[in-house]
């Protein structure tokens, strides 16, 4: 068993360790930064652990690891980010018998993971994220366009008012809903009206 005993330590392999493994996800470094990042993570739990409770948790590193990476990635909305790091805190902090020793291995996963986003600026970002940012662009933009059609379809259709129009209002037109205005005068509810122009979602109406 490798024994770290002096905090600073203990700050420093943990910060190298997320920094190199979160950077490995990142970017394409080839496997190197992985095994350099296993090490060190490795040095430092097998250093405090016995062999079960090393395995569980260096498990909760690296799911910590995985849910943040998936968070920045795909999801986007910081839920899965914030159990990320709790999970990486936990399995870090609880990892010494010295709170001390904990907080510097703490405060090394914030310092590893932030720093790791430097590699983004030195080595070439993985395809695979570049994959899944063009999919969900090209997905956006085949619904915009699927939107656009609709609604441009509906110029020169028959409708009615089914709010005032002041001059913005709701007509029914085909048996749908849409938000829509004239240009300029109110119409009241009931109304028979054309559709004159579509610009994007926006309808231009008048009275029939």
């Amino acid at each position: 068993m490798i024994d770290v005993q002096v905090e600073w330590i203990s700050f420093l392999v943990v910060a190298l360790a997320t920094l190199f493994l979160i950077g490995e996800i990142l970017v394409n470094a080839k496997g190197i930064f992985s095994v350099l990042g296993l090490g060190f993570i490795g040095v430092y739990f097998s250093s405090h652990l016995d062999t079960g409770m090393f395995f569980i948790m260096i498990a909760l590193y690296f799911v910590g690891i995985l849910l943040i990476v998936i968070d920045g990635k795909v999801v986007n909305d910081g839920t899965l980010a914030v159990i990320g790091t709790v999970l990486m805190i936990i399995s870090v902090g609880f990892a010494t018998s010295n709170w001390v020793t904990g907080l510097y291995a703490v405060l090394g996963v914030f310092i590893g993971g932030f720093s790791s986003l430097l590699f983004l600026k030195v080595f070439k970002k993985r395809k695979m994220w570049t994959k899944i940012t063009l999919f969900d662009q090209l997905t956006n933009e085949a619904g915009y366009s699927s939107m656009n059609k609709k609604y441009e379809s509906l110029i020169g259709k028959d409708g009615f008012a089914i709010t005032d129009m002041r001059p913005i209002g709701n007509v029914k037109i085909d048996g749908a809903e849409y938000s829509a205005i004239t240009q300029g005068k109110w119409v009241k509810k009931d109304t028979p009206i054309v559709v004159l122009q579509v610009d994007g979602t926006r309808i231009l109406v008048q009275e029939r």
